[in-house]
């Protein structure tokens, strides 16, 4: 019968231990850039929905091949416009930044964390709630945007590869000409 217990417990333990892992496999978001990959550790406790869209899009493969289109030096670099943004599926330069997903636009779930260098925050409209598939990632703090956007992660590894991609033409609000895309994106580490 103590064999009996222990294996259980073991078992246990086991799925404890494989369960946590699993679960923490799931807090992050990697993007794979022409010169490395970025790891975003995902904001799940402050935006859900928003987190929980871009981890649905990310396993649909719905980022894959999308352009930066809006990169500011300085600033930040913005991208996940599936609709326009694909570099290799219907690719539309003028509209890339105008679309979303088929999935229906989110409410804003604004928090007290700050834009800081490696904070990934959501794109939208003037609407607050019309966040749908772009996100976008600061090189520097943007603390003018705190409290107005909805913050979803934050670059853990990779900051370096972000500051490679291609910068875009402030003088027309960042637009990239041959922009720089994310090749793949996965949920996970």
């Amino acid at each position: 019968m103590n064999i009996l217990k222990l294996a259980f417990a073991g078992a246990l333990l086991l799925a404890s231990v494989l369960g946590n892992a699993f679960a923490q496999a799931k807090d992050y978001l990697t993007i794979q850039l022409k010169d490395g990959p970025v790891v975003i550790e995902l904001a799940s406790d402050v935006a859900p929905k928003h987190v929980a869209r871009l981890k649905e899009l990310a396993e649909a493969g719905e980022y894959n091949n999308v352009a930066f289109h809006r990169v500011i030096p300085g600033f930040m670099a913005q991208t996940g416009d599936v609709q326009y943004g694909n570099m290799e599926k219907d690719f539309q330069a003028g509209m890339a930044g105008m679309g979303g997903s088929s999935k229906p636009d989110l409410e804003a779930e604004f928090s007290e964390v700050p834009f800081a260098r490696g904070t990934v925050g959501m794109a939208r409209s003037q609407d607050p709630n019309s966040a749908n598939s772009q996100f976008f990632i600061m090189f520097a703090p943007g603390d003018f945007l705190n409290g107005q956007y909805t913050v979803v992660g934050q670059v853990v590894e990779g900051m370096e590869n972000v500051d490679k991609i291609k910068m875009g033409d402030e003088a027309n609000n960042g637009s990239v000409t041959d922009p720089d895309r994310m090749i793949s994106v996965k949920v996970g580490k």
